[in-house]
């Protein structure tokens, strides 16, 4: 018996990734797709005769509240601009339908910690889950790498680079994007990932307790900055920076952790450990198994402790420190949760 599932968002991602990756998992069936005009539901292609279209403008039997009255429907993927997520997350846990939403977990950290402070104390008990998605978490590069800083021992250095100019696209000129409501912009939205991949490489044993920034805005197209760079510091006292630019003619990405017996560092899809380089191929963008991953553990009855809640607060709190540390001329953030 698979568990019938509704997306909420009619976006590139939710079409181009979360629609097959729903559709490939065999705990999962597609039942309903959600957003706010049936214009923009119909642009998943949805098989009409098999999924059903749901809108503010469809008339009566098709508004959010009729989905989420389906008992057929126990579980939703929430892909929907930043500032909008948390009220559509409210809703459809206390419908009970176990939720993944899409990273970030929330504008900002204030709003973060109020809502998941909701959920441990009025949802879960009632054994309602909610989960973040981070496709980085299920990249296979991303895993290889880590699991290969693991034996490195004592940790001394480490870097995040990730330099490109956003010149417009598909991804790039929505709304939402180009004229952001949330704090940071597209270094919000594109800037978690970026410290989710850190911090899957760091390990849950060192994670980082301070960080110090300067900020700019590179190009006017990209309010309100575009471009951070961070030193930071580790709890067992490694040091390393944060580089993120989306406004820069430099490009290029990677991904280091410096240990006493050697040095991990990823670029792509290529993981360098030491001497060696290693090739890894990734199931897409991780969207994938991350969806697969989650249909298990519902059908086992369970929360899929990556997509917990906590782990993508901690992904919102390393960009919005560098937010408010470059707002500030560099003064040192102290981190608070990033310890899981």
């Amino acid at each position: 018996m698979t568990i019938g599932v509704a997306i909420l968002g009619g976006g590139i991602f939710a079409r181009e990734e979360h629609k097959p990756a729903v559709e490939a998992a065999k705990d999962l069936t597609l039942k309903a797709v959600y957003s706010r005009s049936a214009k923009s539901a119909k642009t998943l292609e949805v098989d009409e005769s098999k999924v059903d279209i749901y809108s503010d403008d469809s008339g009566a039997g098709k508004s959010l509240d009729d989905l989420l009255s389906r008992s057929d429907i126990g579980a939703l993927i929430i892909a929907l601009p930043i500032k909008n997520q948390p009220e559509y997350i409210r809703k459809a846990l206390l419908a009970g339908k176990h939720v993944l939403s899409e990273k970030p977990v929330a504008e900002n950290v204030q709003d973060a910690v109020e809502l998941i402070k909701w959920y441990r104390s009025e949802i879960a008990p009632k054994g309602v889950t909610w989960g973040v998605a981070e496709n980085v978490r299920y990249t296979n590069s991303f895993l290889h790498a880590a699991e290969a800083v693991k034996p490195k021992g004592r940790q001394l250095t480490f870097r995040c680079r990730m330099q490109t100019m956003v010149q417009g696209g598909k991804y790039f000129e929505t709304s939402w994007r180009k004229v952001p409501t949330h704090q940071g912009g597209f270094l919000l939205d594109g800037g978690v990932h970026f410290t989710a991949a850190l911090r899957l490489m760091l390990g849950k044993d060192n994670p980082l307790v301070s960080i110090s920034a300067h900020s700019a805005l590179l190009q006017e197209h990209l309010p309100p900055v575009d471009t951070v760079e961070a030193i930071a510091k580790s709890k067992k006292g490694a040091v390393g920076t944060i580089s993120i630019s989306f406004g820069t003619t430099a490009k290029g990405s990677e991904w280091t952790v410096a240990a006493e017996n050697g040095f991990v560092s990823i670029s792509r899809n290529k993981v360098t450990i030491d001497d060696k380089v290693d090739e890894i191929e990734d199931e897409r963008t991780g969207v994938p198994p991350e969806v697969r991953a989650w249909g298990e553990a519902l059908a086992a009855g369970k929360a899929n402790e990556q997509q917990s809640p906590e782990e993508a607060l901690a992904d919102l709190e390393l960009v919005e420190a560098m937010l408010r540390s470059g707002e500030q001329g560099g003064a040192p953030v102290k981190l608070q949760y990033q310890e899981l």
